[in-house]
């Protein structure tokens, strides 16, 4: 064992511990979560920790021996060393200051080793004068949160561009496929599958973009502001350069905040980023719903799609198979819908020139974009890529439903339309051939309407209409549509 000191008295802790005696009330003062710090942060604290040491040693503040040790050492826990070195709750008072302190104290401790020391020789290296100079937990904390969540946007706007593409290929895939469109989950007018996956497609388009831009409000960081914005305690030279060195160890685009002060207390950039994360869970659990009801039967249900087969789904029903990549990811988004309200309310609950909440901000927006980037990955991987629609079936309810009735509506009119409805269901005879003799052509004629290069126009022209029926009603369509001015022609 090892003795350690600070201003409230003396603790013993395990002599290889690299973490410290601030760490170790940390550990006791908030046992709350079952959660640790989420290895994101812990990698950007120890980036931040990483520019600050190079910035001081380039400016002479920073003995160069020291600074190489501290600069070894925070590699090493970028690179994934030491994890269980971190204890400290995420649900934590002090707006962060545990965290900082227990990633000061193992770089520091580790720093001790490589010199040839042993943990808790504070004289060879110290966690507070030397890895924390010119710090403040203010400015360290919601910098490292930046770059973290930098990090963790970039990655899962290349899942979500793959889920995009995956679904543009079905959508290419299947224009052709022809299934029923249901609208308050009752019959509506037939589509294709084709249209069912570009419209997914377009909405995860959407997210993409979403996540790509919301990048630009986190770049700019208050790393140099010290505690409350004003760089109290810090050099001017080094607050004009960390920022700089911080940029060329993350690779990221960042820059200091034009006002530090405003930096330092104000998190609305969090929010929009939380904000942004709901509508792609909203995107995902309206998609995975309809997934689910697609494929629901698959006897006695829909059963148009069949999802990929992941696992048994009963302890009791032989043969029952479960979707689960679709309730996995909607349960996902159902968290990040909640952690959005709950972010949002610790955003504009911080007091004067600090949030206080910072360290739930942190845990909850990092564990959103998790779920999310893990579920983009889940749906494709294990879902899209394996989808099959069921076309015999999906046809199959077309035809026994009276989704061609929309579509004659111009050629006859809609109470002829609801008439030829009304004898189809009263009599059980196909609508199609109600229709047929309705209007006196062959019942591949009003089958034809429903060809799928037809449904892919917008609207429809004289030409989509059977010949035969020229003249029967009283419908008129222009050959020509005019222009509509009122947008401008958009």
């Amino acid at each position: 064992m090892r003795t350690e000191h600070d201003a409230l008295g003396s603790r013993e802790l395990p002599a290889d511990a690299l973490y410290g005696i601030h760490t170790l009330r940390a550990a006791e003062n908030f046992p709350v979560s079952p959660y640790r710090l989420a290895p994101p942060l812990i990698r950007a604290l120890a980036q931040v920790k990483l520019a600050c040491a190079r910035t001081n040693a380039r400016l002479g503040y920073l003995d160069n021996r020291l600074a190489e040790a501290i600069e070894t050492a925070c590699l090493e826990i970028i690179g994934g060393s030491h994890q269980d070195s971190f204890i400290t709750d995420p649900f934590q008072g002090g707006a962060g200051t545990s965290a900082n302190m227990n990633m000061n104290e193992v770089v520091a401790n580790r720093a001790c080793q490589l010199l040839g020391g042993v943990p808790g020789q504070h004289s060879l290296v110290s966690p507070l004068n030397h890895v924390n100079m010119h710090q403040s937990t203010n400015d360290v904390f919601p910098t490292a949160l930046r770059v973290a969540m930098l990090h963790e946007l970039t990655a899962l706007e290349k899942e979500t561009a793959a889920l995009q593409a995956q679904l543009q290929q079905l959508e290419a895939a299947h224009q052709d496929t022809l299934r029923l469109g249901r609208t308050q989950l009752q019959d509506a007018v037939p589509m294709t599958f084709g249209m069912t996956f570009g419209a997914w497609a377009e909405a995860v388009a959407r997210d993409r973009w979403r996540v790509f831009k919301s990048r630009e409000r986190l770049r700019q960081v208050s790393l140099g502001g010290t505690a409350i914005g004003t760089g109290l305690g810090a050099p001017r030279d080094y607050i004009l350069k960390a920022a700089d060195t911080l940029r060329s160890v993350t690779g990221l685009k960042l820059s200091r905040a034009e006002n530090l002060v405003d930096a330092t207390q104000n998190t609305d950039q969090l929010v929009e980023v939380s904000a942004i994360l709901k509508a792609l869970a909203a995107n995902l659990l309206k998609i995975s719903t309809d997934l689910r009801l697609l494929g629901s039967g698959p006897c006695a249900g829909l059963g148009e799609l069949k999802l990929p087969a992941m696992q048994a789904g009963s302890t009791i029903m032989p043969g029952k198979v479960n979707p689960v990549i679709a309730e996995a990811v909607s349960q996902a988004a159902l968290r990040v819908l909640a952690n959005d309200g709950l972010a949002a309310h610790a955003s504009a609950m911080g007091t004067l020139e600090l949030n206080q909440f910072m360290p739930l901000l942190a845990h909850t927006l990092l564990e959103s974009l998790h779920l999310m980037r893990s579920s983009v990955t889940l749906l494709n991987n294990r879902c899209m890529q394996g989808l099959e629609p069921q076309a015999e079936q999906a046809q199959s309810h077309v035809g026994r439903s009276a989704a061609l009735a929309a579509v004659l509506v111009p050629l006859a009119g809609h109470t002829a339309v609801e008439q030829m409805l009304h004898t189809a269901r009263t009599t059980g005879t196909p609508f199609a051939r109600v229709a047929a003799q309705a209007l006196c052509v062959p019942e591949d004629n009003i089958r034809s309407l429903l060809a799928p290069e037809r449904m892919r126009k917008l609207g429809f022209t004289p030409q989509d209409l059977p010949q035969q029926c020229s003249g029967r009603t009283g419908h008129t369509v222009p050959d020509k549509a005019l222009p509509d001015e009122s947008n401008n022609g958009e």
